[in-house]
């Protein structure tokens, strides 16, 4: 592809293949990801790759808290804390992914998960369906290979910023190579799964994880493409003299 087309043909991927993804065809895309500029040259992320077993692994215990997470709705406080901690349902991420979204990117939000469960066939009233297709975040939409985002804790936004630059460049170089990407804040609600696997440096906060494989092109959740912008919308006017 060239590069216009790269950025065009990406999209968040949320059903993969069962096709394995090549030991060196993941290092070079990783590799072509570290040429990514950041303040400084400082580079400050790490990111753990589970594929295989572990990955598999990985997504069993993040499936399992989800599940017992999402058993506690509904239910009075007091029993939703004593429940939540005698689990292990509570998050025990770096940071908290949800935020509340003002009005104007509140409307963005709905209207995109709108979209999406209408391309899937799922009414908004379906707590069941809604929440099965929730739960496939933490199945990782079935990739075969699953990434995890940490910044180095001292660095703030700048951290942020450098590491939404990196995974840029690795979903780019993903789609150039014919794989998809989705990336996905809910991999950050619990970090256990991932730190109990991978030696991780205690001042490396997670941040995100990304999905990795081969798109299944024909799915349904594959054929919703959001609505962006505007290039007016997108502009600040001038003031007025």
């Amino acid at each position: 592809m060239n590069f216009i087309e790269t950025i065009a043909s990406r999209q968040s991927i949320r059903q993969f293949t069962n096709q394995d993804v090549p030991q060196e065809l993941l290092d070079e895309i990783l590799e072509t990801a570290l040429l990514a500029p950041s303040s400084s040259n400082t580079q400050p992320y790490r990111i753990a790759v589970a594929t295989g077993d572990v990955c598999a692994a990985i997504s069993r215990d993040l499936t399992e808290k989800f599940q017992k997470a999402n058993a506690l709705n509904g239910l009075p406080l007091p029993l939703k804390v004593a429940k939540g901690v005698l689990s292990g349902a509570f998050p025990d991420g770096d940071i908290k992914p949800q935020t509340t979204y003002p009005p104007e990117l509140h409307k963005r939000s709905v209207d995109c998960g709108r979209g999406l469960y209408e391309s899937l066939g799922i009414d908004r009233h379906d707590r069941d369906a809604r929440d099965a297709q929730a739960q496939r975040n933490f199945e990782f939409f079935d990739a075969p290979v699953s990434i995890f985002i940490f910044i180095h804790k001292k660095m703030g936004h700048l951290g942020a910023l450098d590491a939404g630059i990196f995974l840029q460049s690795l979903m780019l170089a993903a789609t150039d190579k014919g794989l998809g990407t989705c990336t996905q804040g809910s991999l950050g609600l619990w970090g256990s799964p991932v730190r109990e696997r991978f030696e991780i440096e205690k001042d490396y906060h997670l941040i995100c994880g990304l999905s990795l494989g081969y798109p299944d092109e024909k799915h349904a959740a594959n054929q919703y493409r959001p609505k962006k912008r505007t290039l007016e919308e997108l502009k600040s006017p001038l003031k007025s003299p």
